[in-house]
């Protein structure tokens, strides 16, 4: 009976342990998504995972070599409940996967899910680190927000995927 669970990895191994795993034979899920990163006033997105520490394996506990995943470079343990690693329900695998898109990364938000009114932040772009209010979407990818700039509201169109939820 074949069943993903979940081991817990060195600090930014991830990659290292799934390359290993899969040498292995394992069959093995490292979701990941885009992140925004900042360095030197430069703002990029780059792929890391979905869950920094963790990777998924598909294991069958009664016949596989599962105890081998302990000692695989990268890895510092699997989650278990006793002495069998807990196992992680089809349905949360199934929908990490279902959001994956062509390259196989996670589409973590939808940019038109706000209502008109919402307190929204653009973070790249010309209008990156800008509150504002959502507006509208479109067919077309993007969004129209309302900037509050000098007193006054602003119209202005960006890419969805630009706009997330002001916190």
């Amino acid at each position: 009976m074949n069943y993903w669970c979940v081991a817990n990895t060195q600090p930014n191994a991830e990659d290292k342990a799934l390359m290993h795993l899969l040498r292995q034979g394992f069959r093995v899920l490292l979701p990941k998504h885009l992140k925004r990163r900042s360095h030197a006033r430069k703002v990029d997105w780059v792929p890391r995972p979905l869950f920094p520490g963790y990777i998924f394996i598909q294991i069958d506990p009664d016949n596989s070599p599962w105890r081998a995943i302990r000692s695989t470079a990268g890895i510092f343990d699997v989650v278990r409940f006793g002495e069998k690693p807990a196992p992680v329900p089809d349905q949360i695998i199934d929908e990490i996967t279902a959001r994956q898109d062509d390259k196989g990364l996670v589409k973590t938000h939808e940019g038109n899910s706000f209502k008109p009114g919402d307190a929204v932040r653009v973070i790249r772009g010309a209008l990156g680190e800008f509150e504002a209010l959502f507006e509208s979407a479109d067919d077309c990818d993007r969004v129209t927000v309302l900037l509050n700039i000098l007193g006054r509201q602003v119209r202005a169109r960006v890419e969805k995927d630009a706009v997330f939820a002001a916190i």
